[in-house]
């Protein structure tokens, strides 16, 4: 067992039904690397509490450990290019050091090929246990070629997918793992996106030119998120608000938003986060693989996508046309930036990287926020919220050399 003392708990409770936030708190793990207890400093232990390790916080902000439900690649290997239980390796390995402690790997529209691959390694990936790896996220295909981005032309089907056809049944296979694929509602029938939800698989709303009319139909068959909130849909208009429009003003979907400073402009952040509801805005990466490999903001880093280069300038990974490509982005960043450049208390932005991905994929009896019985996935950090620790299901990674502790 593991006590961790000393540090600022922020939970990712609402603090309504348990504390948000316990400035002198204590976590408990379990040996089975699950949270037995979260308390103030000053309260007495359980009674059947035995001798433990004592990490001491040093005065650090903990927090659930960061999900992030868009993850293209890192640590130099792109998803789509390196669809193995090595290259999932490899990726979560680039994301744990920014403090995310669950990921989907993200693939990006492709091939038939690319995509089972990219569900088998997946599932070998989890079977084996590999830190950190969730389920997967299926980008595409079935998009609009007018807000494709860089998604490669090739690959999106002239029609659309046959309710009980290969793609259906590829992205309901994988459950129970989650599960989570954005497509355009305008590309697809009602009954394709039906079929998903009734078997569990989450449904985003996402590259998509869909009318007001055509994303409010996507929601009525089983839609519950929107991928990339801004980018790769249509826009809001006073006449025709489009789905960007739908997104804002649904009060029960959910959103993800890449926070970097180049995909949204923080005037935007703010509106979106004024709009939705509490815990309906969530963090993204949409993460290439330079996350984790130096430098890692700045020129350099530059990789290939579907066999052309992508060049990082200034943090913004750009195609040779000059469209986004994807981003340099952390998870731990992105909370700074919500913090920093929106406006977002702290205690709010951290529930945007844990509590409310968790929410969205249904996971919240697992994980996601600091309490009793959910696994003990943590990240500590300092002062200026850079990383310095973390656990996942309470085995302690990228940690410092341990001192000598107590015992509890």
């Amino acid at each position: 067992m593991q006590l961790l003392v000393n540090g600022t708990i922020h939970t990712g409770d609402d603090g309504r039904g348990a504390p948000a936030v316990l400035p002198d708190g204590v976590v408990l793990i379990g040996d089975d690397g699950r949270i037995l207890a979260v308390q103030p400093g000053d309260r007495p232990l359980p009674p059947a509490v035995g001798p433990c390790e004592r990490v001491d916080l040093d005065g650090g902000v903990l927090s659930a450990g960061f999900i992030d439900l868009q993850v293209n690649g890192g640590g130099g290997v792109l998803f789509n290019d390196t669809p193995t239980p090595a290259g999932l390796r490899a990726i979560a390995a680039a994301h744990r050091r920014f403090g995310t402690t669950a990921l989907l790997p993200t693939v990006i529209t492709d091939s038939p090929a690319v995509r089972r691959a990219a569900a088998e390694a997946v599932s070998a990936a989890v079977a084996a246990g590999e830190p950190g790896i969730l389920g997967i996220h299926f980008e595409g295909p079935c998009i609009a070629p007018a807000r494709r981005g860089v998604h490669d032309a090739r690959f999106i089907p002239e029609s659309p997918p046959a309710t009980d056809g290969e793609e259906a049944d590829l992205f309901t296979s994988l459950r129970p793992l989650p599960v989570l694929v954005t497509l355009a509602p305008e590309r697809v029938t009602a009954g394709f996106i039906r079929r998903l939800a009734d078997a569990g698989v989450r449904v985003a709303a996402g590259h998509s030119a869909a009318t007001w009319d055509q994303a409010m139909a996507g929601l009525a068959a089983g839609i519950t998120g929107f991928t990339h909130l801004f980018n790769a849909m249509s826009p809001l208009d006073h006449r025709e608000p489009g789905m960007v429009g739908v997104a804002l003003d649904s009060r029960e979907s959910w959103c993800g938003i890449i926070l970097d400073g180049h995909h949204v402009h923080d005037a935007a952040a703010r509106l979106a986060w004024r709009a939705k509801p509490a815990g309906r805005l969530f963090l993204v990466t949409d993460a290439m693989p330079p996350v984790g490999t130096p430098p890692v903001g700045t020129d350099g880093g530059d990789f290939t996508l579907y066999g052309t280069a992508v060049r990082v300038e200034d943090g913004r990974c750009v195609s040779a046309d000059g469209r986004l490509a994807g981003s340099a982005l952390d998870m731990a960043t992105a909370v700074r930036n919500t913090v920093r450049r929106i406006g977002v208390p702290l205690d709010e932005a951290l529930r945007m990287a844990a509590a409310y991905p968790a929410d969205f994929m249904g996971l919240s009896h697992e994980r996601g926020r600091i309490r009793p019985g959910l696994a003990a996935d943590l990240v500590l950090l300092d002062h200026n919220l850079t990383v310095r620790d973390t656990w996942i299901a309470g085995l302690r990674h990228h940690a410092p050399e341990p001192e000598n502790g107590g015992l509890c």
